[in-house]
């Protein structure tokens, strides 16, 4: 499946399907069981041309399972984990185990109705599957045109929204929750501090459920896209194949 949006943008790797199956893709990389592993260094390898799949047993981060819908709740004592102790151990990314906890009863959780979570170049996609949502890898410019395109066709302007959490819940814990929705939005994540190291330096995810994304791809003509304003900072994006 090809997309429009990715050829405007001209994005540097392919958008990726995020596709929920019972059926584990032939060849497709992924962890070895009971080892630890980042969900996004997958996203990344489908985002430059591999197809990846994770399921229950090969998900070695316990957040990781929390944002693939194959566990709902976080293990004991994981608001310590995410903020401090009282010996200073801790990610310290919430200040205080209590604001954890607040966190986590904010964050939407789901289980997984399938037995594999598949990152598949969206390219490669089937006219006869249907992805949960599609990841945009992208840079200040792209993610400005996207942010504009997903308001483009709609009432009000909060078609986007930026929630803190972990990489892997941005590209699919929230772009799930957000399909469920009447008008679901789009979600700009990986900014996980913790995940950052698996992506360029200068690129943030842009994810939307996949009604959304089509949407998007029917929006793009007679859209800013095709007009000038965008055409000038099109021209400053450099050219490359996408997937390089």
């Amino acid at each position: 499946m090809q997309s429009r949006i990715a050829e405007e943008l001209k994005l540097r790797h392919s958008p990726v399907a995020v596709i929920f199956t019972d059926e584990k893709p032939q060849g497709a990389l992924e962890f070895e069981p009971r080892t630890r592993g980042c969900v996004i260094a997958l996203l990344t390898a489908a985002a430059r041309g591999r197809t990846a799949a994770v399921g229950p047993e090969t998900t070695g981060c316990s957040g990781g399972r929390i944002g693939l819908g194959f566990e709902q709740s976080f293990r004991p004592g994981f608001e310590y984990f995410l903020a401090t102790d009282e010996h200073g151990e801790g990610e310290a990314y919430i200040k205080t185990p209590e604001l954890v906890r607040s966190f986590v009863r904010r964050l939407p959780t789901f289980k997984n109705p399938a037995r594999w979570v598949v990152f598949k170049p969206l390219e490669e996609v089937a006219e006869s599957e249907s992805p949960m949502a599609v990841v945009f890898y992208a840079n200040a410019d792209q993610l400005s045109a996207l942010v504009v395109l997903a308001n483009y066709g709609r009432e009000g302007n909060e078609a986007v929204f930026a929630p803190m959490g972990a990489g892997c819940h941005t590209v699919c814990l929230y772009p799930y929750s957000e399909s469920r929705r009447p008008e679901p939005r789009a979600v700009i994540g990986c900014t996980d501090i913790s995940a950052r190291p698996y992506l360029d330096p200068d690129i943030l995810t842009f994810t939307v459920p996949w009604a959304m994304f089509r949407e998007m791809e029917d929006n793009v003509p007679g859209s800013f896209l095709e007009k000038p304003d965008w055409k000038r900072v099109r021209a400053r994006i450099p050219d490359q194949p996408v997937g390089a």
